[in-house]
């Protein structure tokens, strides 16, 4: 075991020949709990209730989801594509990796090779996020780092994207402090990252999302490091709700900001932030927590589940192809094409 592999142990989609296993990252950290999906319409409900989240595990459990269709009625494959396709509309890694499977079944495909082509994305996400991870960490010099909501194993094929970065970076001595922000509404950061870092020995302190102005403003934070569900051409980046309040207090404190995301994260058909479509959900995720009401009756909420940051507050890109420092579209454009 090498040190990378110390700090990768967490798995959360599994593919078992007959259906897909994913843990339900609901009912973390307090419970272990998989949910077996047997069908690409149970797949696509997954993906909308949160069973599985982050962008590239999202596009994976859907590879996963038409393979399930092949098998099971493959004259309805379309219509599979079509239902997993709507589940979720803001993380790219969904549309991309239903395109790819698309283009498999269009050179004539069967289940079986579906299958193969479902495990090379799982594959190939794992093998960019370690290269991500050591790509990430070298632009770290020490000190403290604050991420948001959930970028690791849970969200990826495993290791993650921006904690990917913290677990190379940890392992190689770049990091002496890590925090990660509680990201409401449904408690990614305090649920699931902080369950991930303890999974794998990596001391961190849990914030409140309010406090992390006041943490960079202290000095104990010398970069944060998020994850992205969509990066436009320009380098525009929509993730979690609550990332760009992030940049513009790193911009204010000199906290230096880095996204990491794999290359199928990356919309050269979208020219900017204002191209993204952010999702809506109901606005009872933000009346209560788990499951409980602690909003007066009769009040009512606004609950978008991601925001864009503009290019303009992101130091560093990171992705399996490359870094990306201060992104404009014309860096975009040289490391992805037109």
């Amino acid at each position: 075991m090498n040190d990378l592999d110390r700090y990768d142990t967490v798995r959360a989609v599994h593919w078992h020949g007959d259906h897909l296993r994913l843990l339900d990252q609901r009912r973390l950290p307090f419970e272990t709990v998989f949910v077996d999906c047997r069908s690409a319409a149970d797949v696509a409900q997954a993906i909308r209730d949160l069973v599985v989240r982050g962008a590239p595990a999202i596009g994976i459990a859907a590879a996963w989801g038409v393979v399930l269709a092949a098998q099971q009625a493959p004259e309805l494959l379309a219509e599979a594509i079509t239902q997993l396709r709507a589940s979720r509309p803001t993380a790219v890694n969904l549309m991309w990796a239903l395109e790819r499977m698309q283009r498999a079944i269009d050179a004539g495909a069967d289940a079986g090779r579906l299958a193969d082509e479902a495990r090379a994305i799982q594959d190939e996400d794992l093998a960019a996020n370690r290269h991500m991870g050591q790509l990430g960490a070298a632009l770290l010099s020490g000190g403290g780092v604050l991420t948001h909501c959930n970028t690791g194993s849970l969200a990826t094929a495993g290791f993650g994207t921006a904690l990917g970065v913290i677990r190379a970076g940890v392992a190689g001595g770049k990091i002496s402090k890590v925090y990660a922000g509680e990201t409401r509404p449904w408690l990614q950061g305090a649920r699931l990252t902080m369950w991930e870092l303890v999974q794998d020995g990596i001391p961190a302190q849990l914030i409140a999302d309010s406090a992390a102005a006041y943490l960079m403003r202290s000095g104990a934070v010398q970069w944060v490091i998020v994850g992205a569900d969509r990066i436009a051409a320009n380098g525009d980046t929509a993730n979690k709700i609550g990332t760009y309040q992030l940049a513009i207090a790193a911009k204010h404190h000199g906290v230096k900001f880095m996204v990491v995301a794999p290359s199928s994260t990356v919309d050269m058909a979208t020219p900017d932030g204002a191209g993204i479509e952010i999702e809506l959900r109901d606005p009872a995720e933000l009346l209560g927590v788990a499951g409980t009401r602690t909003v007066v009756e009769g009040a009512n909420a606004w609950n978008p589940v991601f925001d864009v940051t503009p290019a303009s507050l992101i130091d560093a890109i990171v992705t399996e192809r490359g870094v990306i420092e201060r992104p404009n579209r014309k860096a975009m454009t040289a490391l992805f094409g037109a």
